[in-house]
């Protein structure tokens, strides 16, 4: 089966990798070592209220968010309530029609293609 750029694509059998040597195992991804920062605790001094409190990362940047959107920053307030209540929803028009043919296409996406259904369009 041809590959993209004329290589040709490999079916592996159950069980094995196409990546033998792979992450290695234990190892963290990205997210996970961010989560374990975001909830270290500081204490420091809250800039909203100015009282010494032990406080996660996290809630740290979110009270410096708070504060830069209360002197303000149209940015920050933006970022607020996106992360509160969600990003507003948007209606997505795609602009095209689609045909019997691209919706087997969709539909068959990864499989192997199938000439006869091909034959008559």
């Amino acid at each position: 089966m041809a590959g993209k750029n004329g290589g040709t694509l490999i079916r592996l059998e159950p069980g094995e990798s196409g990546n033998p040597a792979g992450r290695p195992p234990g190892s963290r991804n990205r997210s996970t070592i961010a989560r374990k920062w975001l909830e270290a605790q500081e204490k420091v001094k809250n800039p909203i209220t100015g009282q010494q409190e032990q406080l996660s990362e996290e809630d740290i940047m979110t009270l410096a968010l708070i504060k830069k959107a209360r002197s303000g920053d149209t940015s920050a307030y933006k970022a607020l309530m996106d992360s509160a209540y969600g990003l507003p929803k948007q209606d997505v028009n795609l602009g095209g029609e689609l045909s019997v043919r691209t919706v087997r296409m969709v539909k068959d996406y990864g499989n192997e293609p199938d000439p006869e259904a091909d034959a008559g369009h």
